[in-house]
């Protein structure tokens, strides 16, 4: 190994490390946490948000921060090694770049999105186990930082599968009009499944896709088929 490819190996295990303490508890939050919160009584969810919460969102929004650190510099070593023009269309090159816009968008999801609103979410929690009032915003913060959490979800299976497509599936090279149909195609359908998560009325539309469990991994199953798709058309 030279002294590059040494740096990006171990970028790759920290990618690892990090990123299954971050999507293992993405999918604890959206599959454990929040039916159990849904069913249990005030009390013993006031007390979990004070004591539980807190310690899971450390270790969910650091393990983001360091797989997105890791990734892009990971990202940054294959560009300077294969250049933009032998990069941008090679399928290693547009798999890793779309599924690394899926996890950079999750990424700023959990900093600006689910992290602020959660921390209004635990100050409420804490305002009520001392005798006083819930803060009147800590139902819709909670809700939107729900949102988020579940298009993080969503958006989680087609990014781990051109993760994994990227070195394991894609063909070589792509050129002419399915290249940019792909990243035209591609790119539209990340910006709406991330604005219906921040825009919109809270309870209609397609935002009701968000709140269920099936409803979630449906269209993130259905998402990752229209990338394989899109690959193949390409």
């Amino acid at each position: 190994m030279d002294t590059m490819e040494l740096v990006h190996f171990l970028l790759r295990w920290v990618h690892f490390l990090a990123g299954v303490t971050w999507i293992g508890l993405l999918y604890y939050f959206n599959f454990v946490q929040t039916p159990f919160f849904a069913e249990t009584e005030a009390g013993t969810r006031t007390g979990a948000i004070q004591k539980l919460v807190p310690r899971a969102l450390w270790w969910f929004r650091w393990g983001a921060m360091f797989t997105f650190l890791a990734g892009i510099l990971m990202y940054l070593i294959r560009l300077m090694q294969q250049g933009g023009e032998i990069f941008f269309t090679s399928g290693y090159g547009l798999a890793i770049t779309i599924g690394g816009t899926m996890g950079t968008i999750m990424f700023l999801n959990v900093w600006l999105v689910i992290w602020p609103n959660q921390q209004v979410v635990i100050a409420s929690a804490n305002k009520v186990a001392e005798g006083g009032e819930p803060l009147p915003d800590a139902a819709s913060k909670g809700q939107w930082a729900g949102f988020a959490s579940r298009t993080n979800t969503l958006l989680s299976i087609p990014m781990l599968f051109l993760m994994g497509a990227a070195s394991h599936y894609t063909p070589g090279e792509f050129t002419g009009g399915g290249l940019t149909v792909f990243w035209i195609v591609s790119l539209v359908i990340i910006a709406v499944v991330e604005l219906n998560a921040l825009v919109g009325d809270a309870g209609g539309g397609t935002k009701k896709l968000l709140t269920s469990i099936p409803g979630v991994i449906w269209s993130g199953l259905i998402l990752t088929a229209v990338f394989w798709i899109l690959l193949e058309i390409a």
